[in-house]
This record gives structure tokens, sequence and C-alpha cells, in this order.
């Protein structure tokens, strides 16, 4: 039996472990603050622990790491990465910087079973779930890589992977990321993205779970939506606006509806109209995303003066719409094509 892994325990986990080990509750809040916020991968660096509990935890426990196998730096200062798993899947992660902000998109899975037309990781199928620790240590691994005063302001869970597929342990590391003594972030910091299953939604409030909830939507009905996005079949498109005019959002709180914009599909005029009719009443802003165009998928992104026109309509009708400008175009920019690159090379 391998050595226990302490990466992505939380708090009250990290305390039950360390009291099965006779010691006192304390010791596991002081073992979360240098997994999470010095960053330490050694018990012998743990140094406000006595040299005795140090050697116990070295004999019985580790703390895993991913191991980076790739960084692609944009023009524009996006950097994507890719790291490797301890069962030798890889999985990417993407930090975009914007203005005072720095965000990183983690994944959540091996690929993705959702298997949405227009994303290069739905084509390469899916593996298998995260766990906590490999989520959590996508930050910890691009923290590390981060110059002078550089930090993550903000994480998305939007990268590889349908979060709410994950739901325990997405919960887990979102309570990690938020725990002060953990990564420390506010519940608006945190954003989970998801296609829209509807009762992993619903629980994610009745569970109590704060952070932003944006949902990927792509069409403004159920014909187009179905088309794109087979999770549709399953929850159409009515049956998930009725969920989102449900939830129980804090007051200062808005739904992020993302619409990928896809040239002759959903981004006519037409669809604007009747999209600003599907979300009325709706706590809501929309982001339109011009589709990151890859080899691997066989739609184009729309002419800029479609999306402004898209957005005009939008806007005039009362929404706040905001344009998300394509990043890291010059690099495998496309969720899932760096780790396609480099799996197809290894198999070659």
């Amino acid at each position: 039996m391998g050595k226990k892994d302490l990466m992505g325990m939380t708090r009250s986990e990290l305390q039950r472990f360390v009291e099965e080990l006779g010691e006192r509750a304390f010791r596991g809040r002081q073992i979360m603050r240098w997994i999470y916020q010095k960053g330490v991968t050694s018990f012998s660096e743990m140094s406000d622990l006595s040299k005795s509990f140090r050697q116990k935890l070295s004999e019985s426990c580790r703390i895993g790491r991913l191991k980076v196998l790739q960084v692609e730096t944009s023009h524009d200062g996006t950097r994507k990465f890719l790291f490797g798993l301890e069962d030798g899947q890889a999985i990417e992660s993407v930090l975009i910087p914007e203005q005072e902000r720095l965000t990183l998109c983690v994944s959540t899975q091996v690929g993705c079973a959702m298997g949405c037309k227009f994303c290069v990781t739905a084509q390469m199928g899916f593996s298998r779930n995260l766990m906590a620790g490999e989520i959590l240590g996508q930050i910890l691994e691009v923290r590390r890589l981060l110059k002078g005063s550089q930090r993550i302001t903000n994480v998305v869970l939007m990268g590889m992977g349908e979060p709410l597929a994950n739901y325990p342990e997405v919960v887990k590391a979102i309570e990690v990321m938020q725990d002060d003594l953990g990564f420390g972030l506010s519940y608006r910091r945190i954003t989970l993205s998801t296609v829209g299953l509807i009762p992993e939604l619903e629980r994610l409030f009745k569970d109590g779970v704060r952070c932003r909830i944006a949902i990927s939507l792509n069409a403004s009905d159920q014909k187009t939506r179905s088309f794109l996005m087979p999770v549709s079949h399953r929850y159409p498109l009515q049956q998930l606006l009725e969920c989102c005019r449900r939830l129980p959002l804090p007051s200062r709180d808005r739904i992020t509806f993302e619409y990928v914009m896809i040239k002759d599909i959903n981004s006519s005029p037409r669809d604007a109209i009747r999209l600003s009719e599907i979300l009325k009443g709706i706590k809501c802003k929309i982001n339109l995303i011009p589709l990151n165009e890859a080899p691997e998928i066989p739609f184009r992104a729309p002419s800029k003066r479609d999306i402004e026109e898209f957005q005009r309509i939008l806007l005039q009708r009362g929404f706040t719409a905001l344009i998300r400008q394509s990043r890291g175009g010059d690099i495998s920019a496309a969720c899932g094509q760096l780790r396609g690159k480099v799996m197809k090379r290894r198999l070659s």
C-alpha cells in the first residue's frame, strides 16, 4: 500500500487525519498552511512541527505534485500549461492576464464526455475525473512559475472537462480555494463553468457551495443547442432556463451566460433577438466569445462586424453583453489542443 497523499485534503480532513495519528487538530491546520500557502513539497520543511512528527509523516505520507510537461506563451501574455499526472495522463491550464486580474482556467477532468461539437477536448473523449489534489495542483504549479509580485487573482473551473460531472472533488477543491489556510480566495473570484447539469447545479446551492456560476449556453433555441451540445437532449434549454430562474442567487450576483459565436450557426441578428427574449427575467450578463478556431473542429468564427451587431441588439434590449476577445491565438489556445499535440507525438 502506497503512502497517503495529503494534497487535496481539506482543513477538516487534515485535522481528522492528524488526530488519528495521535496529534492535536491544530497540527492539521499547520500542515494545510504549509501545503497550500507555502507550497512546500517535503515534510522536512515544516519547521513548526516536531522532528518526530515530521519523521512519522515522511514514513507514511506524501505531498503529490503535477509535472510541468510544456508551457506555451502567446504574444498577448496568455500562457498555456500542460501538466503530467501520475498515471501518464495529461491536462491543461491557461493563465490569462487582463488589466489588474490574473485568471487561471483549470481542468477538472481528463478529457470530457459532454461531446460539444465546437470543443477540441470533446474530440478526445473522456478518460477520468481529476482528484481534488490534481485540480488544486494546477494552481500551485502555476503559482510556482510566476515572477515578482504576480499572483493569481481569479480561478475559473473551465478548462478540460465538465466540473459538475466531477461534483465531489470539485466541491472539495473549491473549499480549499476559499479557506484562509488554503488559497484564501473570495467566492466572487471563483467561477464554475458548466454546460448545465441541472441536478448538480441545484445541488450546489442546496449544499451551500458559494462561487460564481457561468453557463455555456451557445444557442437561443433547442434545435441549435441540441446540435451543438448533446447534453441539451437530456436537459432541454427551457428546463435549464427555468432552473436558472429558480436559483437563489445572492443579491449582488448574476449568472454569466457564455455564448460561443459560430458563423452560420448561432450568430445572426435573429439569434440575438431570440436570445434576448429567452433570457428575460434572469439576473445575468452575456459573454460573447468568438469561436477559437482549430483544425479539429469544422466551424469558423463570425466576422467582427457580425459579432458587434449581435452585441448591439442585446445592449439595445437592456442586457449587459461583453465581447470576450480571443486570447492566445498564436499558441495551442483552443482547449485540448496542446494536450492533443503532445499525446500524438508520444504515440507516433
